[in-house]
C-alpha cells in the first residue's frame, strides 16, 4: 500500500478504537463506536480502498480533482468518499481528509464525552 502510515495515524487520534470486520474485510476506525474511516481489503487481504466521511461539497470537489477519489465504496455516496490505496492522492491530502472525517464524527458526540476523550474532564 502506498500509505503504510495510515494505521498508526488513525490510531493516534484521541479516543480512536479499531476492529476488523471480517464479513466486509474492513479495518474500521471509530470514535465511541461511530465509524469515521475504513481500510477496505481485497480477497487476498491487500489494502484496496480507504473510506472516510466528508462534507458533501468538499467530497464532490475532491472527486473532480483526483481520479483516485471515488464515491464511498459500499457507503452513502453523498457523505462518504473512498481513496484508491495504490492511487496518486498525496499523503498530506489524505491525512487532511481523514482528520476532517474524524472531526465530523467527533463533533456529533455529546460535549461531555468530547471533553472526556480530550482528557479535559
Amino acid at each position: 500500500m502506498k500509505y503504510p502510515w495510515i494505521d498508526d495515524f488513525l490510531k493516534g487520534m484521541n479516543g480512536v478504537t479499531s476492529d476488523f470486520k471480517e464479513e466486509w474485510n474492513w479495518d474500521r476506525y471509530m470514535i465511541d463506536g461511530k465509524m469515521f474511516a475504513a481500510v477496505c481489503r481485497d480477497d487476498q487481504g491487500k489494502e484496496k480502498l480507504i473510506s472516510m466521511k466528508l462534507e458533501p461539497l468538499e467530497g464532490d470537489f475532491l472527486r473532480q480533482q483526483y481520479k483516485d477519489i471515488i464515491p464511498g465504496y459500499y457507503m452513502n455516496k453523498i457523505h462518504w468518499n473512498s481513496v484508491m490505496a495504490d492511487g496518486d492522492v498525496p499523503d498530506e491530502l489524505l491525512k487532511d481528509m481523514l482528520e476532517k472525517s474524524y472531526a465530523l464524527i467527533f463533533a456529533k458526540l455529546p460535549k461531555k464525552r468530547q471533553k472526556q476523550i480530550l482528557g479535559e474532564e
